[in-house]
């Protein structure tokens, strides 16, 4: 579809659209039925750096608000993979939830889990940004609503927003006391507890804490004794706010939080044996060219999840810690201008433990021989960022102009030793001497260390001509940034080495919007923005490789409508999105005695990666206490085929995690009785089978999850507000693969990670 189709067809729907709203007025019995109650309420956001009006900011944007989050019980951003917003992925690194995998738009790194490798999708914290892809699986804090921000954000969010960028927004001291608190427990073993205290305000001086603590049991075991199960977590965390206001004009915020993530991986299981037929050399005998090493009889291969793994190893728990400091300054300085600076030090560090492959990945059986690799790897990170804003109005325009300063150090280092040992017939097994998995005493695949330094000032203003009614809005803008990475490899295969990097990147990005009220209740839009992830270099690399930055141009046009008295609010978005230098990951798998090592080359594809999609959103208030919700997402990818680094074939590649169809359905029904309410919600979330590497065209498989809450709200206890709610996710108990890997293909078989089996709990909530 031409870019002139696109915007042919939006302009048909914005035409129906506003038919419709004109003939609203007239639909007595429309309205009638859902006249008890004032419609939808609006949803404040704040991607254009000011508070706006969902319905009049000019982004495609999706919010998910506290509320829904408790309803689907969403603690932390892992959560969000079932796929409650359609347009948005969010799936583990590996097996691993120790660092995420975030993607909007078919923007999607494989591995960003490397010290000079970058996301693609920026997330935010209160506005600070979060450097590293490690350490986002912490638990969330008193989070107030995610906004979503889908398609380049390069003006006013900058680097490594190509896709989009993840906004959380945290609740603010309020000066006012109040106590929140809730508290569950389900099945795994699984129990929460949170806590909020506001307190008064005292001398100007606002203050508030949260803490929260997560867990859950393996759902996974593991045989060994001793040993943790798989896809377990164990998160604590603590936040501490201070506002200090001594006047209308001035708020200074100081926040510290601190967070603690203990966690296995998802369990790795052979689902394929031997697909490619071939003849199994006899157990004791050389494996001949042609052949395949046979199947130990105690290995289980199957396309079904486990709940017990066949192989006991080794496997403690990753600990990702993570802490910060921000301080936020807001100065009125005049009627229409306010001055702001973020300024925020963070530090993540992880240690990672995965030993869930077993006997499924490679090393193939052979009497007597070592297998299961256990990868180990520690990441150190630390970033400082300062940006300073200027927002405010003039005449008929408005404006946001800013300037932004990132640094940051990152170090990694990782070793993969075999834990276990087989027999001779592979009828039983032994485990290693554990002395090479512990620090200090192992043998070093590769360590490195990457700085960056950013650079960047950004403008962008709105004019409102007096024309049309003031129905028309021009945006223009843009932003100047500088990259400076450079990196050293200092260790590969435990040899000390000083290999390097360098990149200088100075660029610009501009963004054009027309906005256009076609009447009070329809809005539309046409856009141009531009982004770009940062180059960098492959710390898997034998040579330290390093590549180039990718960028991307985005064509948008959208329409957000409400019609029947804002009981009806219907958003719709199409793009085209063309994307140079598309970074994608070559990896080989190769054995030397007891380590196997996972070499990756990262390439710039030739030619222009097309992606082009379209979003739409559905609220629907049916009555009052019934509301409707539905979201789509269908986006479609194509890279130019590419140069495979290891064997030199052009062979076709992929976007990872982005299925062609994803669609997410919703109903919240409330009814009070008496002098309480009831409370329904449920939801169901289906995705399309989509790649899970860049390189192979294998496909994982499609999924669709329901999840589920049951309340009874308003339970006057005291003074007290509680509410009793019984909760589920995945309430079918559906399986999937979500991660497969056909690397091990001709020597073993594909290896796969199911999604998480059905979970369940009670809670209870109380509010001062």
């Amino acid at each position: 579809m031409t870019i002139s189709s696109w915007a042919a067809s939006l302009a048909v729907l914005s035409i129906a659209l506003a038919t419709q709203v004109q003939a609203a007025a007239a639909a007595d019995d429309v309205v009638a039925a859902a006249a008890a109650d004032e419609g939808l309420t609006e949803i404040v956001v704040t991607a254009t750096k000011r508070e706006t009006n969902l319905q009049a900011t000019p982004i495609s944007i999706s919010v998910l608000s506290s509320a829904s989050m408790a309803d689907r019980h969403v603690q932390s951003l892992i959560d969000l993979g079932d796929g409650a917003i359609p347009g948005l992925r969010v799936t583990t690194f590996e097996a691993r939830t120790s660092a995420l995998t975030i993607g909007i738009r078919g923007i999607v790194p494989l591995d960003a889990n490397q010290p000079a490798r970058e996301q693609g999708v920026g997330v935010y914290v209160d506005g600070v940004y979060l450097g590293r892809q490690h350490g986002l699986n912490a638990a969330l804090m008193d989070v107030e609503r995610i906004e979503v921000l889908k398609g380049p954000q390069g003006t006013l969010f900058g680097r490594n927003t190509e896709g989009g960028a993840l906004s959380i927004v945290t609740r603010q001291p309020s000066g006012k006391f109040g106590f929140r608190a809730t508290a569950g427990v389900g099945n795994f073993g699984s129990y929460n507890v949170a806590a909020h205290i506001d307190l008064p305000e005292w001398h100007n001086f606002s203050f508030k804490v949260d803490g929260v603590v997560q867990y859950r049991g393996p759902t996974v075991k593991n045989p060994l004794p001793g040993a943790t199960g798989f896809n377990y977590y164990d998160r604590r965390g603590v936040k501490a706010t201070l506002r200090w206001q001594p006047s209308d004009k001035f708020t200074a915020d100081y926040a510290y939080d601190n967070g603690y993530d203990a966690n296995s991986p998802f369990y790795s299981q052979l689902v394929d044996y031997n697909p490619q037929n071939r003849p199994v050399a006899a157990v004791g005998a050389p494996v001949r060219a042609g052949e395949i090493a046979p199947l130990p009889p105690i290995v289980k291969d199957g396309t079904k999840r486990m709940s017990v793994a066949d192989i006991g190893v080794p496997q403690q728990p990753s600990i990702d810690k993570t802490f910060g400091h921000s301080l936020h300054l807001k100065y009125a300085a005049g009627e229409n201008i306010e001055l702001r600076s973020i300024t925020a030090y963070r530090e993540v560090s992880v240690d990672q433990y995965d030993n869930a492959g077993g006997a499924h990945r490679v090393p193939v059986f052979a009497p007597n021989s070592n297998f299961s690799r256990y990868s180990l790897a520690g990441l150190w990170q630390h970033q400082f960022s300062q940006e300073l804003q200027a927002v405010g109005s003039l005449n008929n325009i408005e404006y946001v102009a800013g300037l932004f300063y990132f640094n940051e150090r990152a170090e990694d280092d990782a070793s993969t030793p075999s834990t276990n040992r087989w027999n001779a017939n592979g009828t039983a097994y032994t485990i290693n001497d554990p002395t090479p998995t512990i620090r200090g005493f192992r043998s070093i695949d590769r360590a490195s260390v990457a700085y960056a330094k950013s650079y960047a000032a950004y403008g962008q203003a709105t004019w409102t001509p007096s024309l049309l009614d003031e129905a028309l809005h021009l945006t223009v803008g843009g932003r100047y940034t500088r990259d400076d990475k450079n990196g050293r490899l200092f260790t590969i295969n435990n040899v000390a080495t000083n290999l390097t990097f360098a990149e200088k990147t100075s660029r610009f990005d501009p963004l054009v919007t027309l906005a256009f009220e076609a009447t009070p209740d329809v809005n539309l839009y046409a856009k141009f923005a531009t982004g770009y992830r940062a180059g960098g270099a492959s710390s898997r690399s034998l040579t330290y490789r390093s590549f180039g930055p990718e960028k991307v141009k985005s064509y948008e046009v959208g329409a957000k409508t409400e019609l029947f008295d804002r009981h009806l609010r219907l958003n719709a978005a199409a793009y085209i999105m063309d994307r140079t230098g598309s970074q994608i990951d070559f990896s080989l798998v190769t054995v030397t005695g007891a380590s196997t090592r996972n070499t990756l080359e990262t390439i710039n594809a030739p030619g222009t990666t097309k992606i082009r999609g379209i979003e739409l959103e559905a609220t629907l208030s049916v009555t009052e206490g019934l509301t409707l919700n539905g979201a789509y997402a269908y986006t479609h990818t194509k890279i130019p085929p590419t140069a495979n680094p290891f064997s030199g074939v052009v062979q076709p590649v992929f976007i990872v995690f982005t299925p062609r169809n994803a669609a997410s359905i919703g109903t919240d029904y409330s009814l009070p009785i008496g002098n309480i309410t009831g409370k329904l919600h449920l939801d169901a979330n289906y995705a399309q089978a989509t790649q899970s590497f860049d390189q192979f065209a294998l496909k994982a498989q499609s999924s669709f999850i329901v999840n589920g809450r049951v309340s009874v709200a308003d339970i006057a206890v005291g003074g007290s507000n509680l509410t009793l709610s019984v909760w589920t996710r995945n309430m079918l108990d559906e399986q999937h693969i979500y991660r497969r890997d056909p690397s091990n293909n001709a020597t073993l078989g594909d290896y796969a990670n199911f999604n998480e089996p059905r979970t369940f709990g009670v809670e209870a909530s109380v509010k001062f």
